[in-house]
């Protein structure tokens, strides 16, 4: 959520006293250095987090601390001396044994971190879990926490509807810098506001908005007790996990590294290439036959979660995929598609992000910096120097410190749908991947040929497709693309739309990973609740296809999944490329070009040029020895590709002027409601005398304190196009290829500011236009080259292939090819 201005978060806020106090200052007067070291003899696999254990327990060792303040405890772990291996983390309550906070990625690099009290004597638990290394080094550090002042109050937090039915009203909407959902419609924006500075920015903004949920604190704990009594009354669920509650960081971790553990040859974890600011790993599973053959030339479909923090049902519904794909291979009812793909599934990319929303203390408390509704990553370079510095989870900033992960990618990135101020919760960053979640994502799409990619988020049972602006148009693959997100939202029941009907997005993983590669690129946004609403609904329900989920019935996100798996498993979906090779020697294709940002918005509301980015994808293929066969993403990627459009088969329908009926219809806020409407039939012509590639109904009248609101109906009544704009003197409705027939213009007259004296609508027509015809852009080729077994180059080629095609390169790997270098 918004958070409230810097002054006003310094002078009500707190106030941070760092004591950076180490482990052995808090031991015992006579400590050294050797008390901060862990060490066990033997790996024990168990999760750390699950209860304090005696000393000289095998695989453990831990320390007793006492918290000196009322603030925050951070425990760390690094690696020891000699091999690296995996140590985890787990700080207790020695009073009732609890967890307080806890850490297991796949190394010894650790930070388990939450709230303590003065007083407050810790265990802080080390687990050798796996590997070589017999020791791990801790640090300990307390920060205080202290109260500056007394607040008026809690801020009530609220989510309203605020009303967009035209471009321009979402284009108002997005200037506001408020923190928009993804709920949203032709029509109208769920939008979150975090307090009375919120409200006033709305108000004085003149859009009007319905309040939809007045008090997001109350809510969050009700369904925070829902979450509860729900976990309490079953053993299971049918999720693949059986899982009955969210999961914290350090259980998704663990529980990934659990099923690579328990089927070695299927799931491989591993960690993506940067940690996150804060220094935390980012966890990963891919699962494949013969999983560790990395480079076997199948096709990868990807799924992630968690750009945005507070968008827990992502990560479980990301976890539960891995839990299916492994089940499910077991059963064999996966098998097939499973032997024929590889999947990466990254449930969490914004650790940092997700680890303080997760563990915000207490739920449902928005006071304490909106930790709980925090959106963004820990970045703070960009903030004022006041605000820039200390720990993420007490930073005077609260949640408006950080980049939002999903505007910082390259694609269309500084254009609009994105903030410029730091503070915005849709801000940018310094720059294209300026941040190290968005750069882990990049180095894994362009390495490994990513044919199929879905990014979870919530809420607004949305399934959105590229692009996020309108004005970019369509990729020249949008009847394909429309097909396969038609298809999945046919499972889970969501609407299945363009990004831009949203509202206007910028720097987004699936506009950048679609655009640069060509691999097919969505955005799911999971349940129409909340950003995460009780588990039984946002988790089980949406997963499974059961009630109250929109996908009752038809197979819900699983089902979805599993489209998006069969789709990359065809080779209609992808290119192939096809050869022979001496077994072990080593393929590669690559291609490195530049592409434009979006003109970069400035705060100042003027724009630079945009900056040139520099990519290169390349993907490698182990020859297996004879025939081999490599799927990769199709030569020519789609922003060079060309645009979607229809060739014009006749002129367009001349222009049509509504005539308007005597007298003025009653005001009508709630239309239909009774019906009181005035209605004005007009026809649409088609092909052989003219086709429409649009129409524009529009009408305006005196004066903007009086409103119309307009709705184009078809001739079974259905409302095809609307606009219900506040505050103007004009409606315009946008209906694109619209079929031939009847169709009727109704205007209601929502509200006047005279009864006595009522201000008629005056000009009415319908406009018409010409489709807009494609456009084709340049070809472009992989450069595909062949090294020997000494990495010696014997073979290079340059290789178009499209989609739904399959090349041969031939021998490739040969010295006589190294000799001709021949080139297709």
């Amino acid at each position: 959520m918004r958070s409230r201005s810097a002054p006003a978060l310094l002078r009500a806020g707190l106030a941070l006293g760092v004591t950076g106090l180490a482990l052995s200052a808090l031991t015992a007067p006579a400590a050294t250095a050797q008390d901060r070291v862990l060490r066990a003899d033997r790996a024990v696999t168990r999760a750390c987090f699950d209860s304090p254990l005696p000393a000289r327990t095998p695989g453990v060792d831990r320390r007793e601390v006492t918290s000196g303040v009322d603030g925050l405890v951070q425990a760390r772990l690094s690696p020891g001396t000699g091999a690296e291996g995996d140590w985890d983390l787990a700080v207790f309550d020695k009073a009732t044994g609890a967890v307080v906070a806890a850490s297991s990625a796949l190394r010894s690099r650790e930070l388990a971190e939450s709230f303590v009290t003065k007083g407050q004597v810790l265990v802080v638990q080390g687990c050798r879990y796996a590997g070589p290394a017999k020791s791990a080094v801790l640090g300990v550090d307390f920060l205080a926490l202290t109260p500056q002042g007394t607040p008026t109050g809690t801020e009530r937090a609220e989510v309203v509807r605020v009303n967009t039915p035209e471009q321009k009203d979402k284009t108002a909407l997005l200037g506001l810098d408020l923190d928009l959902t993804e709920k949203g419609d032709a029509t109208g924006v769920e939008v979150v506001l975090a307090g009375d500075a919120d409200r006033k920015v709305l108000r004085d903004s003149g859009l009007t908005y319905s309040t939809v949920d007045a008090d997001l604190s109350r809510t969050s704990r009700e369904h925070a007790a829902r979450d509860r009594e729900y976990a309490a009354s079953r053993a299971s669920t049918g999720l693949p996990s059986g899982r009955t509650s969210y999961r914290h960081l350090y259980e998704h971790d663990h529980e990934l590294k659990e099923l690579a553990r328990a089927n070695p040859k299927l799931v491989k974890a591993f960690t993506l290439a940067e940690p996150s600011v804060e220094g935390r790993d980012v966890v990963a599973v891919e699962i494949a036959e013969n999983v560790e053959d990395t480079h076997d030339g199948k096709p990868v479909n990807t799924v992630m979660g968690v750009h945005h923090a507070r968008e827990w049902p992502a990560a479980e519904h990301a976890t539960e995929w891995a839990y299916e794909l492994v089940k499910g291979y077991r059963d064999k009812s996966l098998k097939s598609l499973v032997s024929q793909t590889r999947n990466v599934i990254v449930p969490i990319v914004n650790v940092d992000g997700f680890s303080i929303s997760r563990e915000a203390e207490p739920k449902g408390d928005f006071s304490r910096f909106d930790y709980e509704m925090k959106r963004k990553n820990c970045r703070a370079s960009d903030s004022p120097p006041a605000l820039g510095t200390g720990v993420c989870k007490a930073n005077p900033g609260g949640s408006a410190r950080g980049t939002d992960p999903n505007r910082n990618y390259a694609g269309f990135w500084g254009g609009a749908g994105a903030s410029t101020s730091w503070s915005g919760e849709t801000y940018r960053g310094s720059a294209p991947f300026s941040e190290p979640e968005t750069r882990n994502i990049r180095k894994l799409v362009s390495e490994r040929a990513v044919t199929n990619l879905i990014t979870l988020h919530t809420y607004g049972n949305l399934v959105l497709r590229p692009p996020g602006v309108a004005d970019v148009r369509a990729p020249l693959e949008e009847p394909v693309v429309k097909a396969l997100g038609d298809k999945m939202a046919s499972r889970n029941g969501y609407e299945s739309i363009p990004s831009w009907g949203l509202y206007d997005t910028t720097g987004t993983t699936d506009d950048w990973s679609y655009w640069t590669t060509g691999g097919f690129g969505f955005t799911f946004e999971i349940n129409p609740e909340g950003f995460h609403p009780a588990y039984e609904n946002a988790v089980v329900a949406e997963y499974l296809g059961t009630a109250p989920a929109a996908g009752a019935g038809k197979g819900g996100n699983r089902a979805a999944f599993l489209d998006m798996l069969a789709n990359a498993a065809d080779p209609a979906a992808h290119g192939t490329l096809t050869g022979t090779a001496p077994k072990g020697y080593e393929l590669k294709a690559r291609k490195t070009f530049q592409t434009p940002t979006s003109p970069v918005r400035q705060p100042d509301g003027t724009t630079t040029p945009p900056i040139m980015v520099t990519e290169t994808l390349e993907s490698r293929r182990t020859a297996p020895g004879g025939r081999f066969s490599w799927s990769v993403n199709p030569s020519t990627r789609p922003y060079v590709a060309g645009r979607y459009g229809r060739e014009p088969q006749a002129p367009p329908q001349s222009a049509i002027t509504l005539v308007n009926p005597p007298g003025v219809p009653a005001e009508n806020p709630s239309f239909p409601g009774d019906g009181t409407a005035e209605v004005i039939p007009f026809t649409v012509s088609g092909l052989p005398s003219a086709d429409n590639g649009r129409f524009d109904v529009s009408v305006s009248w005196g004066s903007a304190a009086t409103d119309w609101d307009l709705f184009v109906l078809n001739a079974a009544g259905e409302t095809v196009a609307q606009s219900a704009a506040g505050g103007t003197n004009s409606e315009r409705a946008t209906l694109v290829d619209p079929p031939a027939g009847e169709y009727r213009a109704v205007l209601v007259n929502y509200s006047q500011a005279d009864p006595a004296n009522p201000d008629d609508w005056t000009a009415g027509k319908v406009e018409f236009a010409s489709p807009v015809p494609p456009t084709y852009g340049v070809k472009e080729a992989y450069t595909v080259t062949c090294a020997d077994k000494r990495g010696r180059l014997v073979g290079v080629t340059d290789v178009f292939v499209d989609r739904g095609q399959s090349v041969d390169v031939g021998a490739l790997c040969t010295d006589s090819a190294r000799a001709t270098k021949q080139r297709r």
